[in-house]
């Protein structure tokens, strides 16, 4: 198994090594694709939110009760047989496996697929006492032939070929298959794992779910292995984590639900085996199976006592977070995780496998929020990742290059001074289309997919006074937060914003001492500064003095009204009810109609930002506005992350690259002639991609569209 990177640029030449298997590529934009379609499918059949909610709700009272669960599960199972055995940490957990392996003279050792076996890395210390050990999950064994862990925690090797199968087989067997004859190669994986399962001395799986009430155990399986494995060997041993207690079988049937509909999009696995006690087991002691099950701790009773990680015992290990997780699909799980993978692969490395580990790997989220989104326990999984990011910062320290940034964000006048300085310092580079040319290489080599934008002649704040105005009877007054992208580099969509909102009879103040929302430095892991700056936005802008506080970014937007309640409490109540992003504000507080509206024939296609269709959770109102001022048309794939991520497209250019380029392929097919959007950073991330493609399509904000097409 690859080590984990312990460099920045040792893992970005990891992720170019990925970047360039175009069958991986290939193979996860194809299911990234056809999984939500299925998805949306079969969640039309249940109450998806309230089934969510009920194992959140499930799963944090376990963890509050971990120890009344465990004794309740113990006291249940040794009624019925079991042998029940709890494991501090993974080394000790292998050692028990060790121990009864050698108690019952096994030899041979079948497993179903387990992804707490591969926390404690089971099958490397079987081998070491050498054990014959086989997988007999088709993924899993494919995996195992090939010295590789998952990729996927439900499906582990869909990172390979079907080409790299059959050579694998041919290397088991000697004999060559035909690699486009699906059948032939799952019968000679049904062939080859039959054999060790009648064979088998040993039969180890995990468990899905461990209920309480009655001491019974379940596993969900697509294949029918884990049947095999539990049944056909006289002695079983079960690991599963203590985060797998539930208190009765109606909560382990509530996630299964879920489970299999938002891990591959099908209503049910093929198989549910559930397991009460010992068996029947002729050639067992007394005519019974030797039945054990392993609790794993690793950790897991100090992540139940903190308050903001015990929501990852929320986890069912559906592995929907990696689904839709635009740098999973760039990449896969091998580079996108340790030995868990995907949003909670970057957080569960951290406690299970070491800081050193997750220092980097935490790194790689865009912070698109689409893993909070479809999570089956609607685990904050961003926020989990930002503070692992600054634990992990606390410890090994913070880069020097975000340092600087801090200090000069944090000084409102030092930040706007040193934009000024890189406007003049531009100029000999900057073109006619608002775009920077002739970039050094030595500097942006790794940034040429896009062309770069320059920074406007004039801030919107220096253009301020020639374009306030007063209104006699205003139906509203309202504060306009600027956000740094709008004031300094495109600040005709603020000008748009002032043109719509005088047409509306909405009287605007722009508070002149407001700063950068703050965002950058919070998601830089700076709270401190990120607090200082909260506090100085709250002292220019007195929400009292106005019916909204308006942001045409949806980044600021949702930082305004989430972040800040994170960093300043109560404290920032006031300020937060009255922030509103743009589209929600003229729908839903202005009531704006068609009546004040040229309906064009411009054929306009919207790309929906992270934070306004997730972190706000508005959708719908963006296109009703397009649909007043031009037609509407539609876009693959709207809501999917364009690959900017504020400092995310610095830091991963090469993966940022690559979603950018579906997202132009998508808007290029929708012959649209323009493209608008609610947020500034997707039009320096979308406008330059567009531009670089040589693609005729202007890009542009939606209060531009309206502001264009305003009745006289």
């Amino acid at each position: 198994m690859e080590e984990a990177a312990k460099t920045l640029k040792e893992y970005q030449e990891h992720i170019d090594e990925a970047l360039n298997d175009k069958f991986l590529r290939k193979t996860l934009d194809k299911f990234a694709v056809e999984y939500r379609v299925s998805r949306d499918n079969v969640f039309k059949e249940v109450p998806g939110a309230d089934c969510v909610q009920k194992i959140a709700d499930t799963k944090d009272w376990c963890s509050k009760h971990l120890e009344e669960l465990y004794e309740q599960f113990k006291t249940e199972a040794e009624k019925r047989g079991v042998i029940v055995h709890r494991a501090k940490t993974a080394k000790e957990a292998n050692e028990i496996v060790v121990k009864i392996a050698n108690e019952n003279a096994v030899k041979s050792v079948v497993k179903a697929k387990s992804m707490t076996a591969e926390e404690t890395m089971l099958n490397v210390k079987l081998i070491q006492e050498k054990f014959e050990v086989v997988e007999t999950d088709l993924g899993e064994w494919i995996i195992q032939l090939r010295d590789e862990g998952p990729s996927h925690m439900v499906m582990p090797a869909i990172h390979l070929s079907r080409y790299q199968v059959a050579d694998d087989f041919t290397k088991v067997t000697g004999d060559a298959y035909n690699p486009e004859d699906i059948p032939q190669l799952v019968k000679v994986a049904r062939v080859q794992l039959r054999k060790k399962f009648n064979h088998a001395d040993l039969g180890i799986s995990g468990a899905n779910f461990c209920i309480a009430e009655n001491g019974t155990f379940g596993i969900a399986t697509n294949e029918g292995n884990g049947r095999m494995v539990t049944t056909i060997p006289k002695t079983h041993i079960a690991i599963a984590g203590l985060d797998k207690l539930v208190p009765k079988l109606e909560d382990a049937l509530n996630v299964l639900t879920v489970l299999p509909r938002n891990a591959t999009g099908q209503r049910l696995t093929a198989n549910v085996t559930w397991i009460n006690g010992a068996g029947e087991c002729e050639i067992g002691k007394d005519g019974k199976k030797n039945l054990h099950i392993i609790f794993l701790d690793n950790g897991r009773t100090e992540i139940a006592k903190d308050p903001l990680f015990s929501q990852i015992f929320r986890c069912v290990r559906c592995g929907a977070c990696a689904n839709v997780c635009p740098v999973y699909r760039m990449v896969g799980g091998h580079k996108m995780g340790h030995i868990y993978i995907g949003a909670i692969g970057l957080i569960l490395t951290y406690f299970f496998h070491g800081r050193d580990k997750a220092a980097i790997l935490s790194q790689n989220c865009i912070g698109c929020e689409a893993c909070k989104d479809i999570c089956s326990g609607g685990i904050d999984l961003p926020e989990l990742i930002r503070e692992v990011r600054t634990r992990c910062h606390d410890e090994f320290g913070t880069p020097v290059k975000e340092v600087l940034a801090g200090k000069i964000l944090k000084d409102r006048k030092r930040f706007h001074t040193f934009l000024k300085f890189v406007r003049f310092s531009q100029k000999p580079m900057a073109d006619n289309e608002g775009f920077i040319r002739h970039l050094p290489d030595i500097l942006f080599s790794r940034h040429k997919f896009k062309s770069l934008p320059a920074l406007a002649p004039k801030a919107f704040r220096e253009m301020w006074t020639d374009l306030k105005y007063t209104l006699e009877s205003p139906t509203m007054r309202v504060a306009l937060f600027s956000g740094c992208v709008q004031d300094f580099v495109y600040p005709e969509q603020l000008e748009a914003f002032i043109k719509v909102m005088k047409h509306h009879n909405v009287q605007v103040d722009f508070p002149e001492e407001q700063n950068c929302c703050g965002l950058p430095m919070f998601m830089m892991n700076q709270n401190d500064v990120a607090k200082e700056i909260a506090e100085d936005n709250l002292k220019a802008m007195s929400a009292a003095n106005y019916d909204a506080i308006i942001t045409l970014c949806a980044s600021c937007a949702s930082h305004l009204k989430h972040g800040y309640h994170t960093i300043l409490g109560d404290a920032a109540n006031a300020f937060i009810e009255k922030t509103t992003d743009f589209s929600s504000f003229m729908v839903d507080k202005l009531g704006v109609t068609s009546e004040l509206l040229n309906k064009s024939g411009e054929k306009v296609t919207f790309h929906s930002p992270c934070h306004q269709c997730r972190g706000l959770g508005v959708v719908e109102q963006p296109h009703a506005l397009i649909d007043m001022a031009a037609e509407y048309v539609p876009c693959a794939e709207e809501q999917v992350c364009c690959g900017f991520g504020g400092s995310y497209s610095s830091k991963f250019p090469e993966i940022s690259s690559q979603i950018l380029a579906n997202k132009v392929r998508n808007i290029k097919e929708t012959g649209a002639s323009r493209l608008v959007t609610d947020c500034p950073g997707c039009i320096i991330q979308i406008r330059g991609g567009v531009h670089k493609a040589g693609l005729n399509v202007k890009v542009s904000h939606i209060a531009e569209l309206l502001a264009e097409n305003l009745k006289p």
